[in-house]
């Protein structure tokens, strides 16, 4: 590899592990000062790096494989790493004819996870395995943690918000891509009920009515800004609160990113997987697990079901509302100093 490399980094969606990349980008640049580093994702997914100052270049992946490798042979890379290790990205790979690392996705680690319970699962956070990829450019881990960079654009108005909420709240996140990873609306009240503070209840305009029923029910000290605001946005509000509540989901890693406590709800899936809130190592932020870990069903899935295959849910209907109350209580710190 030369002096000046251009490198192409794949990782086409999710929010979370498009998230947990960004170590990777920073120490590349930061470690390789005179490398280009193009990305590239899934155009619903740009948002995630669009003020990001590590990245050269955002290339949109499209509907079309083909249209992708084109604009792609324009490039001319050095060097790819791919971080997503599926089907596309392999044909992408195949058809650049270019050196390239590869993530080694452990599918059947997980498998055995999921279908016996057997844990062959390595001990590392995926962010540490992405590190394994980079090795041999000489590029190591810098232990700071993930980045999510905002714009001054992005930040919402104080005024947005009602006035005794201005002087900090909990954040929530109501849903997740899958019913199994989230809590259920009547937990959710209880929840709410229990913290003392301002609640702003987050997610997509998916989790509007949810958040609606739970707003109605518990009344003025809950704002619903889900469906609200984008992405950025969103983390906004995730930035200016005291901390958050949430299930393994990509706004988790949104929070850790963030430096924000933490309290993190494990429903059918598992720490074990190595998505778990990745901090900094000087960081002070708590970060609390909520999972159930005595289910032998648990995990029945690597990423989740729209219900419950047992239908008991006891995952996350086992976990304590009470304890995630005190926690929450406890925090005062929303990190704006």
């Amino acid at each position: 590899m030369d002096n000046h490399p251009k490198i192409l980094i794949i990782r086409l969606s999710s929010i979370g592990d498009i998230v947990l990349t960004t170590p990777i980008l920073r120490c590349i640049k930061k470690q390789m000062p005179n490398a280009k580093i193009h990305y590239l994702v899934k155009v619903s997914n740009a948002i995630i790096l669009s003020n990001n100052p590590y990245v050269d270049k955002t290339i949109y992946y499209s509907n079309s494989i083909s249209e992708t490798i084109k604009k792609l042979k324009e490039e001319n890379y050095d060097y790819i790493i791919d971080l997503h290790n599926q089907l596309r990205s392999f044909l992408i790979r195949l058809r650049l004819h270019k050196p390239s690392k590869v993530l080694n996705s452990i599918r059947f680690k997980k498998w055995l996870l999921v279908k016996w319970k057997i844990n062959k699962m390595p001990n590392k956070h995926i962010v540490d395995r992405y590190f394994d990829v980079v090795k041999s450019l000489g590029v190591v881990n810098d232990n700071e943690g993930l980045d999510y960079f905002l714009s001054e654009e992005d930040y919402i108005s104080p005024d947005a918000l009602p006035l005794s909420f201005q002087e900090g709240y909990i954040a929530i996140v109501v849903g997740s891509k899958h019913n199994t990873k989230q809590m259920p609306t009547d937990m959710l009240i209880e929840l709410c009920e229990g913290i003392d503070k301002p609640i702003v209840l987050l997610g997509d305009k998916d989790d509007r009515k949810k958040a609606i029923t739970i707003e109605n029910t518990v009344g003025a000290k809950v704002f619903n800004a889900c469906g609200a605001y984008n992405l950025n946005q969103t983390s906004s509000l995730i930035k200016n609160s005291y901390g958050v509540i949430t299930p393994d989901t990509g706004l988790m890693h949104i929070s850790a990113a963030l430096n924000k406590n933490i309290i993190s709800v494990w429903g059918n899936t598992v720490p074990e997987f190595g998505m778990y809130p990745y901090m900094a190592e000087d960081s002070k932020a708590e970060v609390h697990i909520f999972e159930e870990k005595n289910l032998n069903c648990r995990p029945c899935h690597k990423h989740g079901y729209a219900k419950c295959p047992k239908t008991h849910f006891k995952c996350i209907r086992n976990l304590s509302v009470d304890a995630m109350v005190e926690i929450a209580n406890s925090w005062t710190d929303n990190g704006k100093s």
